[in-house]
């Protein structure tokens, strides 16, 4: 008996059937069945089935002798099921990696409830993903198990089959099926939640639910949108049948007169000329369902009175009222730009400051950051102002003043400060001024290609205006370089007047200031257990991929490294859960912290890898898809002949790196040491000193360079506790034939 039933329908989906069924089978919890059933579709869906059954044997395919809708094609699924639970999924939609996983944990966790609900995340064509707006309900706070009048919120969670795992025997106890005709998971949803003697949540993303550009059954034109009135007599039939669920009458008839209100306040939905009879219906059930004393919303009152025609008057009115309100906005942006341009025009009119500096970065941080405090140190006499994007408002320093872009302050900063140091593009209209210096620190060590180099990578290079880019150039004064290697690959690819700082990067200036202490209260602020091995995994983006997918399976690492392990999940999607050994760490404000909390770094192209090799730490690389990577991004350093540390180009062989200890042996440290003294030449603590003495005190000499050998970066946790491992033979080496 498997753990799950995976049911899925399948009618006219042959562009996503595959992909549905492809992110169940790969699921990182195979303990499954899935059953697809073939509604007499009349494209390939029949033959896409056969052929998955035919490859594996946990697919079990029926085929209906004629299409009967949803609801018929999920009861046909639940006769075949044997697993424990059920799991609907429609067929263009897909399971979020280890989502199975995480169910499993969390039905265990909970004691096997009778139901289990999780949250979903909107997929659009266009490649965006939107995750529900509506997630409190499942908060997993609180005593769980619980019955549906300890959290009675939940019924307005989205009324879907498939956002909830449910005990066969419990459905089967029931009687439970789903209805023909539109609407079908209406009566179905609310007697399962009614009914259900456990309950649990989980709040996680296990479904992607695609937003089609066209072809959704529901925002069809169809006289169908009238199935909605008999689903609501199935429901209430339900209730009228079962005397302790009364209390649910009211919260039951304030849904339906929403949802009926919002059917028929769709565009598209109900056919031309019904909307008449579509509002007298309505009425009808408003006065056979009514429970008095209930408050409802002003478009529900229309409906209780059936007013057509006052209903699209009022809409009408609504609608004049936001065009209206619209142009009134967009005079007011325009009046508000036209002042904001006088004011930078007067601005440029006084004196440039020269006791002002302001700082922006793009990632909210970086180097711009260590020059702030850099600068507030070395040359208090200026004021420094930091230019804080809404969406960066936690991460600038403190201490530096913050100013919102697209202010009068903005403008006033950029007009007037002597010093814009930055590590992306300038304000488009930005004036540069005679007095004014441009401090270009860019964002780490180039690995892929850059600049005038993405000209022959449309890929990577997307919507870049080169000429913009050119433009920026001609205003920066200074670059700053970590090494030879970016001086050489800024100097190409961004040719310009300005001059090269190859003073190291600021931003890791904190690798040898850092503590133990410091270690020590940041593993603890990240939840890593004392005595843990910390892998901080830092995936690059995938300029050639539209969705950014996980490149490994990380619960499955997780299980196979044990307990002493936890990885530090800094990933571009959500990571999944791995009993509590995977830390999501997306959000976290500080990379370089994540740095040092960390024993060590696993990635493939990110250009962290420079940045963590002045710590001194073991760097491990994946290289599963270099020449897709290469080939789409062009790189400038060939990793596989020249590694940081181990490499590894399967899951395997990564988890067999770690699980041997070569992750930390000889010949790692060996690879190490000459990346290091390439690469971090200057990291020695000392970079953002150097910067502010030269390009604002002026001063010829500057600090000298602390030799590599001479360094002493913070130990990781992992060193200073000395963890005992298995012997670590310095010969074999899992890399390339290349070294």
């Amino acid at each position: 008996m498997p753990r799950f039933s995976v049911i899925v329908p399948a009618y006219q989906v042959q562009a996503y059937l595959c992909e549905c069924l492809d992110s169940v089978l790969t699921q990182s919890c195979p303990d499954l069945e899935l059953i697809v059933v073939d509604d007499c579709s009349p494209d390939a869906c029949g033959a896409i089935i056969d052929e998955y059954a035919a490859r594996d044997t946990r697919v079990k395919a029926v085929h209906l002798d004629r299409n009967q809708g949803l609801g018929g094609a999920r009861n046909a699924g639940i006769a075949e099921a044997s697993g424990d639970y059920l799991i609907f999924l429609d067929s263009d939609d897909t399971l979020a990696p280890d989502a199975l996983q995480g169910i499993a944990d969390r039905i265990k966790e909970t004691g096997e409830p009778d139901v289990l609900m999780y949250d979903y995340a909107r997929t659009h064509w266009d490649g965006r993903t939107l995750r529900n707006h509506l997630p409190g309900p499942l908060t997993e706070q609180g005593p769980a198990p619980f019955r549906l009048e300890d959290r009675p919120e939940l019924v307005r969670v989205l009324m879907v089959a498939w956002n909830k795992a449910c005990r066969r025997e419990f459905v089967a106890e029931h009687g439970f099926a789903f209805p023909p005709g539109y609407y079908e998971d209406t009566p179905w949803t609310f007697p399962v939640l009614m009914t259900a003697e456990s309950i649990a949540t989980l709040d996680r993303v296990c479904v992607h639910y695609r937003q089609r550009r066209q072809g959704n059954i529901l925002s069809t034109t169809s006289v169908k949108h009238f199935d909605l009135f008999d689903q609501y007599d199935r429901v209430f039939a339900y209730v009228a049948g079962r005397p302790e669920l009364e209390r649910w009458r009211p919260e039951l008839f304030r849904r339906m007169i929403d949802h009926y209100a919002t059917v028929f306040a769709k565009r598209g939905r109900l056919p031309r000329g019904s909307h008449g009879e579509f509002l007298r219906l309505a009425r009808a059930h408003y006065h056979r369902y009514r429970v008095p004393g209930v408050r409802m919303r002003r478009r529900s009152v229309l409906v209780r009175f059936g007013l057509h025609r006052t209903f699209r008057a009022l809409r009408l009115a609504s609608a004049v009222r936001r065009r209206a309100l619209k142009a009134l906005m967009k005079e007011a942006r325009a009046v508000r730009a036209g002042m904001l341009r006088l004011h930078y025009r007067i601005q440029l009119r006084l004196p440039v400051r020269a006791d002002r500096a302001v700082f922006a970065s793009e990632a909210g941080g970086g180097d711009p950051a260590a020059l702030e405090e850099a600068f507030r140190t070395l040359a208090p006499h200026i004021r420094t102002a930091w230019i804080a994007r809404p969406e960066h408002r936690h991460t600038p320093p403190p201490g530096p003043r913050r100013i919102r872009p697209g202010t009068a302050a903005h403008w006033t900063a950029l007009a007037r400060s002597a010093y814009l140091v930055t590590d992306g593009g300038l304000e488009r209209r930005l004036r540069k001024r005679p007095g004014q210096v441009v401090l270009q620190t860019r964002q780490g060590t180039p690995l892929g290609h850059m600049g005038l180099d993405l000209l022959e990578r449309p890929a990577a290079a997307r919507d870049t205006d080169f000429a913009e880019l050119l433009r920026d150039v001609d205003r920066w004064d200074h670059v700053l370089s970590g090494n030879r290697h970016s001086t050489l690959v800024w100097e190409r690819v961004l040719p310009g007047r300005y001059t090269t700082l190859e003073y190291g990067a600021p931003r890791n200036d904190a690798f040898q200031r850092a503590t133990s202490a410091d270690v020590t209260r940041l593993r603890e602020s990240l939840g890593v257990a004392n005595g843990a091995v910390a892998i901080l995994y830092a995936p690059a983006h995938r300029d050639h991929l539209r969705t950014q997918r996980p490149l490994l399976d990380l619960a499955r690492i997780a299980r196979r490294l044990g307990p002493r392990f936890v990885l530090l999940a800094r990933t571009p999607y959500e990571p999944g859960a791995g009993d509590g050994r995977i830390i999501d760490v997306r959000h976290h404000p500080s990379v370089q912290d994540l740095c040092l909390a960390a024993d060590a770094l696993l990635t493939d192209y990110a250009s962290l890898m420079f940045d963590y090799a002045g710590l001194d730490r073991p760097i491990v690389l994946h290289t599963a898809d270099w020449e897709a990577y290469e080939a789409a991004r062009g790189c400038y350093v060939d990793l596989r002949a020249v590694p940081p540390g181990a490499v590894a180009r399967s899951e395997d062989e990564l988890i067999d790196i770690f699980a041997t200890g070569h992750w930390r042996g000889s010949r790692s440290a060996q690879l190490r040491a000459a990346f290091r003294e390439r690469f971090c030449p200057y990291d020695d603590g000392c970079a953002a000193e150097r910067v502010v003495r030269h390009v604002v005190l002026g001063e010829p000499q500057r600090p000298p360079v602390v030799p590599l050998a001479r360094r002493n970066p913070v130990p990781s946790a992992c060193a200073r506790t000395q963890l005992s491992t298995v012997p670590q033979p310095s010969g074999f080496f899992p890399v390339t034939e290349s070294r």
